[in-house]
């Protein structure tokens, strides 16, 4: 352990961000290399890492060092991170290799346009109404897929409908 982790520390605590951000350098790596051991998914990983400083700065008051370092409470972090990232993933999968195919999502041929307004809403959007208008399935279902809350997916797909139906109204297209 350096004096430099301590004095970093220090400063967290205080709420410099400065200081996080040369936590983040230190360890970033590390940490790193760390979730992509436990993950599949190079990005997975990232977010990991991500999901772990993001709670360091939030819970910083209660963080508890060893020897003066939060690189351990670090690596336990993101250890948790991965596994829920993984078991989130495994829940999605298993969802989509139960969802029948649609037909009209492998024609490729979308004379009505609504298609191609679906591709253009955020990617978070998509999936709630993928799921929920294409494929049928109730919004618990897809709360636990995505693992988000059912209300999360409700105001998503309320959100998305808004959006396609006055992009489709623009358009010219009755929806």
């Amino acid at each position: 352990m350096d004096d430099d982790d301590a004095g970093l520390w220090t400063r967290v605590r205080q709420g410099d961000e400065l200081a996080l951000a040369a936590l983040f350098d230190r360890y970033d790596a590390r940490l790193f290399r760390h979730a992509s051991r436990l993950l599949t998914h190079r990005e997975d990983a990232k977010d990991a890492v991500t999901v772990a400083f993001f709670e360091l700065w939030r819970k910083r008051a209660s963080v508890r060092l060893v020897d003066g370092s939060p690189l351990p409470w670090l690596l336990t972090t993101v250890a948790h991170c991965a596994r829920n990232l993984e078991r989130s993933s495994r829940r999605y999968r298993a969802l989509l290799d139960r969802a029948p195919v649609a037909a009209t999502a492998t024609s490729g041929h979308d004379d009505s346009g609504v298609l191609s307004a679906l591709k253009r809403l955020p990617e978070r959007e998509q999936a709630v109404v993928v799921l929920s208008v294409l494929e049928g399935y109730p919004e618990r279902e897809i709360a636990q897929a995505l693992g988000i809350p059912a209300g999360t997916v409700k105001s998503r797909l309320s959100r998305a409908k808004a959006k396609l139906r006055d992009e489709l109204a623009l358009e010219g297209v009755r929806a």
